[in-house]
């Protein structure tokens, strides 16, 4: 195959270089109108005739023909016998991560996820109480590829927030079923599982249909009509993110073998066109290495054309004046997944504020973060990593605050309530503080 890669080459030396590197990173989250009238008028379809709209969908848009929503239900010994039909090497790979991703998160629960609470000096009990939520949804992609670890990111911290039922939905065009999607759904403990996608398998999660139950939140990616239909659920469901193209930014000192740094900008850009991958580094022959490393590995890779298209449209090396200013840019982007590529890893991560997440050392692949390192892999995108954090037990979870006030307490509150609703101008807000007043 006869591709080419060319990252856009910057230098911040240069006088051009803000404007280029604005319009590298620009990527508009909007969802085109055509899309967004689908999506409405799907998911007004699917709330009005819930299975019957769910159906036609499938139909339409996944090429399958069936009589009853429930002839899509993925049965539990259905997902069992795809983790047993498995080679013994992916059913090891898979427990393996998943058994990673539990502890993780595990941990996560215990350091974030518990409900406390303390009594103050007048015998008044505060608090939090930590619940998690009854029902959620996880969407799994499957059209261009199929996303095992999906299905492990998010229904794994689910599981060890408590949920009570999870209910996977992924779609199966033309019938075809992935078996280690399957037996993901096994492995993670998913509760019961659709082959149903797209924005009529976002409808069916968000009011219930006949068949399908109606969750409280809805996780996972997808293509634009379930960013689209995500967006307009949520009030009615709550939702993780809604997610854009991959990215993934590379901090280099030059001390990583190139073609390392080279995949690694791979790794992402085969996502898709729209993905970013973006080298820092202060070293310029060290930049001009990684390129021919580009030039001679992209022919090998399965997935050229599309790599190729991600690096010309979105990549770019930039030459930076120093490793300090390279982790001044990171936080300007706030990328999904930040790579440290350095000797001294641990040295630069004080620096970096805004990053999904930060791989640290040579070693440390993005790649293994998507499988098995153990951390989530659902990442904030497009710099919302600014404000956003990686999906989480957190996210399973909702608080509720406790407040018993005694009666000594209710004496100094009750007078401070009192003053507080007469200048607001509510009388019954006063009223039932001072009936509470000695």
């Amino acid at each position: 195959m006869n591709v080419k890669a060319a990252p856009a080459r910057l230098s911040t030396a240069s006088a051009g270089f803000e404007a280029d590197f604005q319009a590298r990173l620009h990527w508009s989250a909007d969802t085109d109108a055509a899309i967004e009238q689908v999506v409405a008028d799907i998911l007004a379809d699917v709330r009005r005739r819930g299975d019957a709209a769910v159906l036609d969908c499938t139909r339409r848009f996944d090429r399958l023909d069936v009589d009853s929503l429930e002839a899509l239900e993925l049965k539990a010994p259905e997902l069992r016998a795809a983790f047993e039909a498995l080679p013994v090497a992916q059913r090891e790979a898979l427990e393996a991560a998943a058994s990673r991703v539990r502890s993780y998160h595990e941990a996560q629960k215990k350091a974030s996820g518990e409900s406390w609470s303390y009594r103050d000096a007048d015998g008044s009990l505060l608090g939090q109480k930590v619940t998690p939520l009854d029902r959620v949804g996880i969407y799994v992609p499957g059209g261009k590829a199929a996303y095992p670890s999906s299905v492990l990111m998010n229904a794994i911290p689910a599981h060890v927030a408590g949920v009570g039922e999870i209910i996977m939905v992924v779609p199966t065009p033309g019938g075809e079923k992935n078996l280690l999607v399957l037996a993901a759904a096994h492995v993670a403990g998913v509760t019961r599982a659709f082959t149903i996608g797209g924005a009529q398998a976002v409808g069916a999660l968000a009011y219930g249909t006949a068949t399908v139950p109606a969750v409280d939140k809805i996780t996972g990616p997808g293509n634009a009509y379930v960013a689209a239909a995500k967006r307009r659920v949520f009030g009615t469901v709550g939702i993780d993110m809604i997610a854009g193209p991959s990215e993934i930014l590379v901090l280099a000192d030059g001390s990583t073998p190139p073609d390392w740094v080279a995949m690694d900008l791979f790794s992402q850009a085969e996502h898709d066109e729209l993905a970013q991958s973006i080298l820092l580094c202060p070293d310029v022959d060290y930049i001009d290495q990684v390129q021919r490393e580009i030039d001679r590995l992209l022919p090998s890779m399965p997935r050229a054309a599309i790599i190729a298209a991600s690096l010309n449209g979105r990549g770019a090396l930039i030459h930076t004046k120093s490793m300090e200013e390279s982790c001044a840019i990171s936080n300007r982007i706030a990328p999904e997944h930040l790579e440290v590529s350095s000797r001294e890893p641990h040295r630069w991560e004080p620096l970096l504020r805004h990053a999904g997440a930060i791989f640290l050392g040579a070693y440390t692949s993005e790649s293994l973060g998507d499988y098995c390192a153990g951390p989530n892999h659902v990442l904030p995108t497009s710099g919302t990593a600014r404000f956003s954090s990686p999906l989480g037990v957190y996210d399973f979870q909702k608080r509720s605050s406790l407040i018993e006030v005694s009666e000594a307490g209710a004496q100094p509150l009750g007078r401070i309530a009192v003053t507080l609703a007469e200048g607001e101008g509510l009388a019954a807000h006063a009223e039932a503080a001072r009936m509470r007043l000695r």
